[in-house]
């Protein structure tokens, strides 16, 4: 029996994706955050509590988007096509986060204002964005002969732009997850009152996702509810209650870490409910991973590099985090 490389190369795929959405999204969830702390003292706080980490999480989306180039260069085609204008907004909202990130902290206080702003809108609209690709993803794209045959704003309509929310609401929960995690005192408490409405936002656009995905979609209705596919996908839903719940409970006692890894397990539940939706399919509705995989040849090359380079950034990404693990204060300062 031979290796299934198709199939190996959509699990590094997966994997760099999920790596991205959990790494990077409490590091733009600070931005979100940003217009309800006040204090420039807080704000010099919130970020340092990422500054040394934010550009290695990145490494994940550069890796994912290069695998999906190089190991499914039809999706990457098709994906590139059908996204361009969310795709170049989500790297303008980047560029503005990262050079804010350098400039907040050399420019004068006077000055400082406008870089808050560069942070506050590049994290907003590079996460509303990735939520539109998420909508746009799971809405399907239209193919023929290998080539999309769709409009340049079809992810213009209410489900992805709703994705796009939804998507904002959960990056800020789990920045502010992130920040009570890191801080102490009066920005911590601060967060708890934040965090609460912020559950409640989570787990409606949860459900609503939930709802709509099922009633436009009818493929991924016979997915969801077909025997035995309901049996194996019961847990999610199960699973989203009690992590809701138990969210909930661990603001209300001021648990430090909890709120920070019960957020990441409902962003989690809520990328494999994107995954069951779609699988086996790599170009929705219809294109499987397979039939977008390059030659095995390509594959197999690729892959040597893959192993070789997967644990190196693992090992970064560990070590950087234990570094700078612990809470962070207004005497210590990254830049």
């Amino acid at each position: 029996m031979g290796i299934d490389l198709p199939l190996i190369w959509f699990i590094i795929i997966v994997f760099s994706t999920m790596m991205y959405i959990v790494m990077d999204g409490f590091d733009l969830g600070i931005g979100l955050l940003y217009p309800t702390v006040k204090s420039s003292s807080d704000r010099d706080l919130m970020m340092n509590s990422v500054a040394p980490v934010w550009d290695g999480n990145e490494t994940w989306l550069v890796l994912g988007g290069a695998g999906l180039f190089g190991a499914f260069p039809l999706a990457y085609a098709v994906i590139l096509d059908a996204l361009a204008i969310p795709l170049t907004l989500m790297l303008f909202g980047l560029i503005f986060r990262g050079v804010a990130f350098e400039f907040r902290f050399k420019s004068s206080p006077e000055h400082r204002h406008i870089w808050d702003k560069a942070f506050i809108c590049g994290s907003v609209i590079a996460t509303f964005v990735q939520g539109v690709v998420v909508g746009a993803f799971i809405q399907g794209f239209p193919v023929e002969n290998r080539t999309y045959t769709g409009g340049a704003f079809d992810w213009f309509s209410p489900f992805p732009l709703f994705c796009g929310f939804g998507l904002l609401i959960a990056y800020a929960l789990l920045g502010c997850g992130w920040l009570i995690m890191k801080t102490e005192s009066h920005l911590q408490q601060e967060m708890y009152r934040v965090a609460r409405p912020l559950i409640f936002l989570m787990l409606g656009v949860i459900a609503i996702i939930s709802l709509w995905t099922p009633l436009t979609h009818p493929a991924i209705a016979e997915r969801w509810f077909s025997l035995p596919n309901l049996l194996f996908f019961l847990p999610v839903p199960l699973l989203v209650i009690w992590s809701g719940w138990k969210l909930l409970h661990s603001v209300k006692r001021r648990a430090h870490y909890t709120p920070f890894l019960l957020a990441l397990l409902l962003v989690f539940l809520g990328y494999s409910g994107l995954g069951i939706s779609i699988w086996p399919n790599l170009i929705p509705p219809a294109i499987s991973y397979e039939a977008a995989a390059a030659p095995p040849q390509s594959l197999g090359f690729m892959l040597v590099g893959a192993l070789l380079i997967i644990p190196v950034i693992l090992v970064y990404t560990y070590w950087s985090y234990y570094v700078f693990r612990g809470k962070v204060n207004h005497e210590q300062g990254y830049h």
